[in-house]
């Protein structure tokens, strides 16, 4: 019998709700459907007792209030949950979950008719779930574990919360954001409506996980300007963009790309390049949890165009570069007390916390530099952004039971 009794049916419910966000829209949220899913939201956060419950107009984030129990005259920090409403880019229209109950932590799982299956001999970790509760995708979609996990998890707690008032917490804020997924979703989160003091983002995925380190991450966009002629008469005149492409890519480091890095090392990603001989586009993300690496790698780029464009006699390759988060480790190591009460509570749970840098951000990253110290905690999810995404129930509830002691421990430091 699962521990909490709505966590998979709300689970369920979400992730059949497409919510997938579009990195080319303009408007907050970046898709309509987000803007459908904050609603449902909303209705739910007041149905299970939520106070305050709020859409800010700004950020496009649900925002909800649970008022402290404490006595009267005692005050606690005020603690807040987040968690990202939408998924990746991958297909998300349809998605029909398949529960397994106690899974063998052996068998292959088949995903629904297509030819795909989740092997634990490709997918290690699948067989830490021996004896739990999974959820997989049907294999052409993927789940949205990442991270409507999260929602349930902080929803589930919330309400667990409400329905057991002798569980004494101090004030705590939620808020559920649009646009994680394409890097925007903080970037006007509203710090004086939220309100919290510290705060956790419950975006992670196998139990233990705890971050407070993540990457510095900047984006390129660049721009090849060739000339293109007849072929027959093309010697001393035609420039090739694809050419200048490639020469630039060629001249950024081989070995410091994701298929060969690691641990803290940082990277170049290539994400796509298109055009034709008149002009081609590419566009790079460029990584480092070291600050000064990561401006390093910047100016490596610019100083590659530069080179060409001197070597060209003309201004043939334009960049683009903008910085997207910060290294959250920069605001965190200054007071790890955030950090410090997930770890005392995982451990009160007998959860072996599993602190390492994340290989990339969370919303975080930016409201830790906002003001809000916000390191990241585990929620259940698994092969995140793909068909062989799949979740842990019985993780999702330790993840619910965390959200739960860490609200339980602030307000035993109550004044």
């Amino acid at each position: 019998m699962a521990k909490y009794e709505t966590l998979i049916p709300r689970f369920v419910s979400y992730v059949k709700k497409n919510t997938r966000s579009d990195e080319n829209s303009t408007t907050i949220p970046s898709t309509q459907s987000q803007v459908e899913f904050a609603k449902d939201l909303m209705a739910e956060l007041k149905k299970i007792g939520m106070q305050n419950v709020r859409l800010n107009d700004q950020s496009g984030y649900v925002f909800a209030t649970l008022p402290s129990n404490l006595p009267a005259g005692k005050t606690a920090k005020k603690v807040g949950f987040i968690s990202h409403m939408d998924t990746a880019d991958f297909n998300a229209e349809n998605v029909q979950p398949q529960i397994i109950e106690n899974y063998d932590g052996e068998s292959d799982i088949k995903l629904g008719d297509t030819e795909y299956s989740l092997s634990p001999k490709e997918f290690p970790n699948l067989k830490k779930s021996k004896g739990h509760t999974v959820i997989t995708t049907s294999g052409d979609t993927l789940l949205g574990a990442d991270d409507k996990c999260g929602i349930a998890d902080i929803m589930t707690a919330m309400e667990y919360l409400i329905n057991h008032p002798e569980i004494k917490h101090g004030e705590i804020e939620v808020g559920f954001g649009p646009d994680e997924e394409i890097g925007t979703g903080a970037d006007h989160f509203d710090t004086k409506d939220f309100g919290a003091d510290i705060a956790y983002t419950v975006d992670g995925g196998p139990i233990g996980e705890l971050e407070y380190e993540t990457f510095n991450a900047a984006s390129a966009k660049i721009t090849f300007k060739g000339k293109d002629v007849h072929p027959a008469t093309a010697k001393g005149v035609m420039v090739n963009a694809l050419k200048l492409a490639m020469e630039f890519d060629r001249q950024l480091p081989a070995d410091e790309v994701p298929e060969k890095t690691e641990g803290r090392e940082g990277f170049f990603l290539l994400l796509s390049l298109d055009g034709a001989i008149d002009e081609a586009h590419a566009a790079y993300i460029i990584r480092d949890h070291d600050r000064e690496k990561f401006e390093q790698r910047k100016q490596m780029m610019l100083d590659i165009a530069k080179k060409m464009n001197d070597e060209l006699g003309q201004e043939r390759v334009i960049i683009d570069m903008n910085d997207q988060y910060y290294n959250m480790r920069e605001v965190i190591e200054k007071d790890m007390t955030v950090v410090d009460v997930a770890k005392k509570a995982m451990e009160n749970l007998d959860i072996k916390p599993d602190i390492y840098p994340v290989r990339g951000g969370t919303d975080g990253s930016k409201i830790s530099f906002m003001g809000i110290p916000t390191p990241n905690v585990f929620t259940g999810a698994d092969n995140m952004h793909s068909r062989f995404e799949f979740a842990d129930v019985n993780t999702m509830e330790k993840a619910t039971d965390l959200v739960i002691e860490i609200a339980k421990l602030i307000a035993e430091e109550a004044e």
